[in-house]
């Protein structure tokens, strides 16, 4: 069973290890990009044609980085039927700073009180959006190392995406994204298969630690995620050459063995910038490509191309997702469903992605595939890496069940409340003016978030922050279907440890109010 210490080490490492199951939580509401191209007086298209955006959600005063965790967590383990003493490590990926010192973890931590559960590894991770990327590899690594002691690892990703009034403004968003780690995993990490790229740049970063606004330079950061992309593609390129080569095979690596890629989408045309963009690196790399027929049709005036000179090359970047548009509708397309309804997630951006490719599909089509995921944080950290999908897609296997757990996303999506661009303006002042008060009491409703939602209650006169738990029986309109789904006990994945002795909680029930 996945994360059974006694049925999945083999070797020098445990057997296939990676992801077993994916909760993801957005907020309740959201806003109209049209609307909002109006409101903002933008040019019709301006946010939806040329970010390829629909909708953003947000968070109101009620919500913050603490509490997405809090819920993502929350529902993973009650919807998987996890008892909180069968996890060993805990890490979580955020650059949402509500604190310079106490993690957004421990503040986590208060959900495992009444399991007696205080052996729990791991802290937080922070790099811009690859923070989520790198808890998830620190997790992998725990699982195959000496350290590892046969339960399994949780890894969040949580972020509130939000900008200063202008046009960065609807590349916002905000959610969390939780996965349980362990060996026999249905998305298993491929050895040996990264490429990564780290540098410095100052293309978006938040200096002012009172404000949830970043600075950002546009300009240089697509510079710097498009770099990041071509040289992780090398790197990834020549490890797959290399294992290949010392199989006896000289086959070369094109997008082709991708059975589907994912990005992390500040919004959503850059993603399709960036597969146009691999091909490109295809085409360049190939000894003599095809231009008469075949994908490469119509391309040879590009042979010459600089990659460094071409990020915001024109006739390149039109040529090249003319060339990929298939690819990208069989490859790519799929995953944009949340960023695209949601917005940019920040840390959970890419996992989002991953999520969405695995909601619209079923379990047969996507088993035995190999998912090329490309992971980019400003300042600037990136890794492109793979996962293999497992063989074994039967009713009940893990796959299955992971499927499964995420076959309600646009349920989910289409569930929640529009929001007027006035009203999300005024919400967004009353965040930036409110952001870092103490004796503060949120004004937001809660009567407008989703089932089992947690929920700040108030920030005392020492910043101490102070939580509740709404009802997971309230109605909602549009919700039985759901509810039905987040309540169901059946088909669980099994704890891999034997339940701890319970050891009395210091304070309350999750369902109470927490404070940290």
């Amino acid at each position: 069973m996945p994360g059974s210490a006694s049925v999945s080490c083999s070797g020098p490492w445990p057997k296939d290890v990676g992801v077993i199951a994916m909760e993801l939580y957005f907020p309740a509401q959201y806003v109209d990009q049209a609307e909002l191209e109006q409101f903002d007086g933008a040019s019709a298209g301006k946010y939806t044609v040329g970010l390829g955006q629909a909708r953003m959600g947000f968070c109101s005063d009620r919500e913050d980085i603490n509490s997405l965790c809090l819920t993502v967590v929350q529902r993973l383990m009650e919807r998987n039927g996890l008892s909180y003493d069968s996890v060993g490590r805990l890490e979580v990926g955020t650059e949402t700073i509500i604190d310079k010192s106490k993690s957004v973890k421990t503040v986590v931590m208060q959900l495992f009180e009444d399991s007696g559960n205080t052996d729990v590894e791991g802290v937080d991770t922070t790099n811009a959006c690859y923070g989520g990327t790198a808890a998830l590899f620190n997790a992998v690594n725990w699982v195959e190392s000496s350290s590892w002691d046969g339960r399994y690892a949780l890894v969040v990703a949580g972020d509130i995406a939000v900008y200063a009034t202008g046009s960065a403004r609807p590349t916002g968003g905000a959610g969390a994204v939780a996965m349980l780690v362990g060996p026999n995993a249905p998305l298993a990490f491929e050895r040996g298969l990264r490429g990564t790229h780290m540098q410095h740049a100052y293309d978006f970063y938040k200096p002012d630690l009172v404000s949830e606004y970043p600075v950002v330079d546009g300009k240089l950061s697509i510079e710097c995620y498009l770099s990041a992309l071509d040289r992780c593609y090398a790197v990834y390129r020549n490890k797959i050459h290399a294992q290949w080569q010392r199989e006896g095979s000289e086959k070369r690596f094109t997008l082709e063995d991708f059975g589907f890629l994912v990005f992390h989408s500040p919004y959503c045309k850059l993603v399709q910038k960036s597969l146009a963009r691999l091909m490109l690196n295809d085409f360049l790399s190939h000894r003599g490509p095809n231009t008469e027929t075949g994908p490469f049709a119509g391309l040879d005036a590009f042979r010459d191309v600089k990659p460094e000179e071409s990020y915001f090359d024109r006739d390149v970047e039109k040529a090249f997702m003319k060339a990929s548009s298939d690819l990208f509708e069989r490859k790519t397309k799929a995953s944009l469903l949340v960023s695209n309804e949601n917005g940019n997630m920040y840390t959970p951006s890419v996992y989002g992605c991953l999520a969405s490719h695995i909601a619209q599909h079923s379990a047969s089509q996507i088993a035995g595939q190999r998912v090329g995921v490309f992971s980019y944080g400003s300042g600037f950290a990136a890794t492109l890496y793979s996962l293999r999908v497992t063989q074994d897609h039967t009713p009940g296997s893990a796959l299955d069940k992971l499927v499964s757990s995420l076959s309600d996303l646009k349920l989910r999506l289409d569930s929640r409340r529009k929001v007027s661009p006035a009203v999300f303006s005024d919400i967004m002042k009353l965040r930036e003016e409110t952001h870092h008060l103490a004796s503060y009491v949120p004004r937001g409703s809660v009567d407008d978030l989703f089932p089992g939602t947690w929920y700040l209650t108030r920030v005392d006169e020492k910043h101490r922050r102070e939580y509740a738990r709404s009802p997971l029986d309230r109605d909602l309109p549009a919700e039985p279907e759901l509810l039905a789904r987040a309540n169901a006990t059946t088909e669980h994945i099994p704890s891999p440890v034997k339940k701890m002795p319970r050891i009395p909680a210091a304070a309350a029930g999750p369902e109470a109010a927490v404070s940290n």
